[in-house]
């Protein structure tokens, strides 16, 4: 018979019916052992491209990361330091190209805002493939700030509730429906935010969808966002 345990250390532990045996001043001690499995962990794709909005890029990857999330910064262009909208230079851990050869499909695929940024992702054809798969595979397809203008941009989440940096709005065909007045806006698979001061939000939701509500509790008290 075997009883699973979760440890803190994000582990199974599979208690085996078995002992080791170790003898001290001629007496026998049976002592049980453990068997340790590591857990997959649930991944996400963050694009980051030049003119990218750097608060929504770190919080949003800080975040995941703190929830148990496996996170991968990729570079649009290449895995060259990227200069974003405020002029602070991020990074990447890797090129786009690298991270889908390395794995092709993640749990979640997002994109930072920043007009520039945004306008990077809309023009790439990589992206727009990249977001056309994962939505139909109904993985986790996200955007914050300016970056929903990729979804339209790219034909993404047609029908589908979203919303956007407020000046952004009209970039928002009618084939969406556009919310106002909510920080985060999920709609299936598909998760969208405002701009960077709802990257926190942005952040906890993801993690809530990935991994669940009492990870995503426990990362919000841990942060200090509300209840202080």
């Amino acid at each position: 018979m075997f009883v699973v345990k979760r440890s803190s250390s994000n582990l199974i532990k599979l208690a085996r019916p078995s002992f080791r045996v170790q003898i001290y001043n001629s007496r026998l001690f049976y002592k049980r052992f453990y068997i340790t499995t590591p857990t997959m962990s649930k991944t996400a794709l963050v694009i980051l491209a030049q003119g990218a909005e750097e608060m929504e890029t770190v919080i949003t990857v800080d975040m995941l990361r703190r929830g148990g999330v496996t996170v991968t910064l990729a570079g649009l262009d290449g895995s060259s330091p990227v200069l974003c909208s405020r002029q602070v230079t991020l990074v990447p851990d890797m090129s786009l190209t690298d991270a889908l050869a390395e794995k092709p499909q993640y749990d979640a695929v997002i994109l930072p805002g920043g007009l520039e940024g945004s306008d990077r992702l809309s023009k790439s054809s990589v992206v727009g493939t990249l977001l056309k798969e994962h939505e139909k595979n109904g993985r986790i397809v996200a955007a914050i700030c300016a970056a929903p203008t990729a979804f339209v941009a790219h034909g993404v989440a047609k029908g589908k509730r979203l919303t956007s940096y407020p000046t952004t709005k009209d970039k928002i065909t009618a084939d969406y429906q556009y919310v106002e007045g909510e920080r985060v806006v999920v709609d299936g698979n598909i998760v969208t935010s405002r701009g960077p001061g709802t990257a926190y939000w942005f952040g906890l939701k993801l993690i809530e969808l990935l991994t669940g509500k009492e990870k995503s509790d426990q990362v919000e008290k841990g942060m200090i966002i509300s209840g202080y």
